[in-house]
């Protein structure tokens, strides 16, 4: 018997149809994954099923029963959660206070005081459950990305919920957390939970689904069962044609030293010096488990964050950057790991986002020139293939794949001599990706150095002409393209 079954649900946001009468059904004990480009509706259904959005029209059934998920506590009700792409944690509560946030334990009849050591002990009974090496004491602003993520995903569990909704669980976990992630899936599986499992990562969901469900511009494009789950039949059936992201393609020529990080020393590993050459004209890869120490080293050159000693060098001459203004004007920029927050302005428009770098360019005594600002967005717009009605958009109004875009977009208005790319498409999709990759390779093949730290393994060995390996804040080893294999990079990184 399904435990959840949707028909014909409809939601139009202004200008845009987000679902056109998609239909799921999930069994008990059953994983289906959902699974298709940014603004297919994938997100979108998860929220209309968690009771944030209500659709326009259709049916939602749960355990045969016709049920209206007003809000969040309906859903929750019914034993509906879920696990948010953009993490929705209190930085400054611990844990425990996190996970059972809204429905904390309490003691006494009258003054209902929290009781913390209730809270603790079961916060701790499920964090053991996930294999999670954190404490319930601990505050979440101390904690890393990967193990914040591993606290959501422990509110979610603690909930006892019957059908738990997964949008993209792993985007900060390391290979052994996503292990354990998928022991845990396969034990709630075992004791009848049924899980929807969102991931543009289709090596996972190869893993983890029984079955795959694709979503195309807001309606069904079909579905896959046990051994018709492969990678290219899930990407043809989401952009309805075949896509090939697993090739290298040769740089047109390498140039000589453009960039030299000279005994390099940040603040996460103090006692340990990076000394790197980056050439121009070639993708340097830059891999590692994650806090092996390689967004610090990003930032730290950008200049965001302090260096403790070492100098970037350029043409034999070093470079002053104690600030990103100082990064910028040497023409070295960095796209970060967190976009929304670190990249961009959400409550500005992709105008104000791509031209905000360089206002001087586009202003005289002071005052900005709308209509100049207005011919660079545009023509970054159509050079990017940045998916939208207007250059006017709210940048928080894009899909992640078209985010990533305008945070390029505002870099490449001016003359970028360095980019750093920090996990450049981390939760974008099969599209998306491949059209970044295209950027990264033009922008090599126009003589810019391109460094692209990343995490996923399959997207350093398509796109890195070599591949620099860090551990504990240091290079552990410089790989060249023929040397380039998982096998010797997993052995640089753990070595």
């Amino acid at each position: 018997m399904n435990i959840l079954k949707v028909e014909g649900i409809s939601k139009s946001f202004p200008g845009v149809q987000a679902l056109d009468a998609v239909h799921i059904d999930v069994s008990r004990g059953e994983v289906v994954a959902l699974v298709g480009e940014n603004g297919a509706g994938k997100s979108t259904l998860m929220k209309i099923l968690a009771g944030i959005h209500q659709p326009d029209s259709g049916t939602i059934q749960v355990d045969g029963n016709p049920v209206e998920l007003r809000s969040p506590r309906d859903a929750a009700e019914r034993g509906i959660a879920i696990i948010h792409q953009e993490l929705e944690l209190v930085d400054t509560l611990d844990v425990a206070g996190n996970i059972f946030l809204g429905r904390e334990w309490t003691r006494g009849r009258f003054l209902r005081l929290l009781d913390v050591r209730r809270m603790w002990t079961e916060a701790e009974r499920v964090l053991e459950r996930l294999g999670a090496p954190i404490t319930p004491q601990m505050r979440v602003r101390d904690l890393s990305p990967a193990h914040k993520q591993l606290v959501e995903i422990a509110r979610a569990i603690s909930l006892n919920a019957r059908i738990l909704l997964m949008d993209e669980p792993t985007s900060s976990l390391t290979a052994a957390e996503t292990d354990r992630l998928f022991e845990v899936i396969r034990e709630l599986k075992i004791q009848g939970v049924s899980i929807i499992y969102i991931s543009h990562r289709l090596a996972e969901v190869r893993r983890v689904a029984d079955r795959v469900l694709v979503l195309r511009d807001g309606r069904n494009a079909g579905e896959l069962i046990d051994e018709n789950i492969t990678h290219d039949r899930m990407i043809r059936l989401m952009v309805g044609r075949d896509l090939d992201l697993s090739q290298h393609v040769p740089p047109s020529g390498i140039g000589v030293v453009a960039f030299k990080l000279q005994r390099f020393r940040t603040i996460a590993y103090p006692h340990h010096e990076v000394s790197l050459e980056i050439r121009g004209g070639e993708i340097l890869g830059i891999a590692g488990l994650i806090g092996a120490g390689r967004s610090e080293l990003a930032r730290a050159v950008f200049g965001v964050d302090r260096r403790l000693s070492g100098d970037v060098l350029t043409d034999g001459n070093t470079l002053n950057i104690q600030s990103a203004r100082d990064a910028i004007g040497a023409g070295v920029y960095l796209i970060p790991e967190d976009r929304r927050n670190l990249g961009l302005v959400l409550g500005m428009t992709i105008r104000e986002n791509v031209t905000l770098p360089g206002l001087s360019r586009y202003s005289t005594a002071g005052l900005i020139h709308k209509s100049a600002e207005r011919r660079a967005a545009g023509e970054a717009r159509e050079n990017l293939q940045v998916k939208t009605a207007s250059i006017e958009t709210d940048v928080a109004n894009l899909s992640g794949g078209n985010q990533q875009k305008v945070v390029l977009a505002k870099w490449l208005s001016l003359d970028p001599k360095l980019i750093l790319f920090d996990e450049p498409t981390r939760g974008i999709d099969v599209t998306a990706k491949a059209e970044i990759y295209a950027l990264m390779r033009r922008l090599a093949r126009d003589g810019v150095a391109i460094v692209m730290i990343s995490s996923d393994m399959e997207e350093i060995l398509a796109n890195s002409d070599r591949v620099a390996v860090m551990r504990e804040g240091q290079i552990t080893g410089i790989l060249e393209r023929e040397q380039c294999n998982e096998e010797a990079i997993m052995r640089l990184a753990v070595a």
